[in-house]
């Protein structure tokens, strides 16, 4: 497995792939790998001749009072899950190498930008959009690879691939738990133990909407209702929304209906959580 560092590599790597007729996959990640991502590169790798996985922890995506400096980096780590999985390429760029001295422009979706995740991060999905423009630019990618654990962010890739008429397809991998149903992040490694048994109630909100649902419930406010009462006994998760919305456009919807986005994003401790789950 290589390692590369910079844009002209990178493409350079898929020109050279492609024009041998090898389908090319892209994993875009922020680093600290675990069995989320690893799945994703699973997929990747069976489904296309040659895998790249980014690791670049984007500065543009976090806030000011968020967790970029101490966002975990483990290269090391990640470039072997990377390599048992089945990456061909780890693309592992500098900030410079990203963003030049002097730059000057962005990428930003209009209207969802500001919804569910975008509502309470300013600015973050622009600069997730911004790097994932970029870097399906330098990779030339056939497919890009992601979860849907980040289900918001998918609606806007999904926008910006189209709108700008990328020749990407977006393949969305399902969420990857913890036995005990935690959905996978790299942020969970700040959680204590009692703030990790908490952050289960995320999970659990996820299965009983899934049981109500399947039981006939269709309203998406006593859904939402049903999910308060649930976190109600426990205070000190701060709820930052609970959303039942239509996954195109991250709007309300009247009726939940099958693909409708059912949603929660909270807060343990200081550690933000995200959960989602597309109802049947």
């Amino acid at each position: 497995m290589e390692i590369l560092h910079t844009v002209a590599e990178l493409r350079n790597w898929s020109r050279t792939h492609r024009s041998a007729g090898y389908t090319i996959a892209l994993v875009p990640t922020l680093g600290a790998l675990h069995a989320g991502h690893a799945s994703l590169i699973r997929a990747a790798a069976a489904s296309c001749d040659a895998v790249a996985v980014s690791i670049f922890v984007n500065p543009t995506q976090f806030g000011p009072n968020e967790d970029y400096a101490r966002y975990p980096r483990t290269f090391d780590a990640d470039c072997s899950i990377a390599q048992s999985e089945g990456a061909t390429v780890v693309f592992a760029p500098s900030v410079e190498e990203i963003y030049p001295a002097g730059k000057a422009t962005f990428v930003e979706v209009e209207g969802l930008s500001s919804r569910l995740d975008g509502k309470s991060r300013p600015g973050h999905f622009r600069g997730v959009a911004t790097v994932v423009a970029k870097l399906f630019i330098a990779a030339e990618p056939n497919r890009a690879f992601f979860g849907q654990k980040d289900a918001a962010q998918v609606a806007i890739l999904r926008r910006m691939t189209s709108d700008l008429l990328l020749p990407v397809e977006l393949v969305i991998c399902p969420i990857i738990r913890d036995p005990d149903g935690l959905a996978l992040s790299s942020r969970n490694i700040y959680l204590s133990p009692a703030e990790r048994t908490r952050a289960l109630l995320l999970s659990r909100a996820v299965r009983h909407v899934e049981s109500l649902v399947a039981s006939g419930e269709r309203r998406p406010n006593k859904l939402i209702e049903a999910t308060l009462d649930l976190f109600a006994p426990e205070p000190t998760i701060r709820i930052d929304y609970i959303a039942v919305v239509d996954w195109a456009t991250l709007l309300p919807v009247e009726t939940a209906t099958p693909g409708t986005l059912f949603a929660i994003a909270a807060y343990v401790g200081p550690t933000r959580l995200i959960d989602n789950t597309i109802l049947a």
